[in-house]
């Protein structure tokens, strides 16, 4: 039997909340966010976070101008905290498993479009598995590599994962990308068009950082192609009404028309497209996962797929997939 290490380092180490508070701290730099996401007076905050640097005689925390920064010693700390967290995590799941109930928490973080797909795939679990709590994070991809290079959650879903960055990936379903206009767009209905042919057509672009512009940025790289970006937005719902209203043409995957029952927006039918790319469930390599995510990963390969090809099913992108 393993025995407790002689240190009285882990005495030390401060309570589960006062890691919680610090956690929540080092990912919003906000005493005050920190504060009102966790329910807290700011003043508590400033006082747990104050007590764990004493009881670990060293500064975690460092002010520079008006702003509060994680010292080395505070990073180190927060690293090992997610370690604490996600071991937890694993504990509950493994016990919960010995007691024949399947529960504990699941993390998942998904790039924006995948936000049109992967809630559905969601419902079903969790009605299987109704003791399951689910964190769902959705950002851009930028964010959500540097989730995956925190460890923050269980799996991230990508369609271009990061290639520096020691992962497992399971290609999961195709993520097709069309050019999209108004349905009164001068090229609606016509067959075979070049991709030369929209090259003065204004085009509206996802921002720096979204998976969707990777894509395009590098089709047009290695296809020598050029477009005239008009509007750069966020939001691929503000750039579809932004495309019915006549602003402009965009590349937008299949999956954010897969619940669209709108005669205003049409797939134009260019060469070269559909641009095929895959939805790829990811999580590092040498990750201990924990049985819930286990069973999410065996749902995922089992049943996944079908149900999110199930969602494109008369919508204008079904042949598409």
């Amino acid at each position: 039997m393993m025995s407790l290490p002689h240190s009285r380092f882990h005495a030390r180490l401060g309570t589960f909340r006062q890691l919680e508070l610090f956690v929540k701290f080092a990912e919003t730099g906000s005493i005050s966010q920190t504060a009102h996401e966790l329910h807290l007076a700011q003043p508590s905050v400033s006082i747990q976070l104050k007590k764990l640097s004493d009881n670990l005689d060293v500064p975690l925390l460092e002010q520079i101008g008006r702003k509060l920064f994680l010292t080395d010693a505070g990073r180190e700390l927060y690293k090992s905290s997610l370690e604490i967290f996600d071991s937890v995590g694993r504990l509950e799941s493994r016990l919960a498993s010995l007691s024949g109930l399947q529960a504990g928490l699941l993390k998942l973080s998904v790039v924006t479009t995948a936000k049109y797909f992967f809630p559905h795939l969601l419902g079903p679990f969790c009605q299987r598995y109704p003791n399951i709590e689910v964190n769902f994070n959705i950002g851009n991809r930028n964010s959500m590599v540097n989730r995956l290079r925190e460890n923050k959650d269980d799996f991230y879903v990508f369609s271009h994962p990061p290639e520096d960055i020691d992962i497992e990936t399971f290609e999961f379903i195709k993520n097709p990308l069309v050019v999209v206009a108004p349905s009164n767009h001068r090229l609606s209905g016509k067959k075979n068009i070049k991709f030369s042919q929209l090259a003065a057509e204004p085009f509206i672009m996802r921002e720096p950082g979204s998976g969707t512009r990777y894509s395009i940025e590098k089709y047009l790289l290695q296809s020598g192609n050029s477009i005239n970006e008009k509007m750069t937005i966020e939001s691929n719902e503000a750039i579809k009404h932004s495309v019915m209203s006549g602003l402009g043409l965009s590349i937008l995957s299949v999956h954010t028309l897969a619940l669209e029952r709108n005669a205003e927006i049409e797939i134009l039918d260019v060469k070269g497209f559909p641009m095929l790319y895959h939805w790829y469930v990811v999580y590092l390599r040498n990750k201990k996962l924990s049985d819930v995510a286990k069973t999410f990963l065996e749902y995922l390969e089992n049943e996944g797929a079908q149900i999110a090809g199930n969602l494109l099913v008369n919508s204008p992108a079904a042949n598409y997939i």
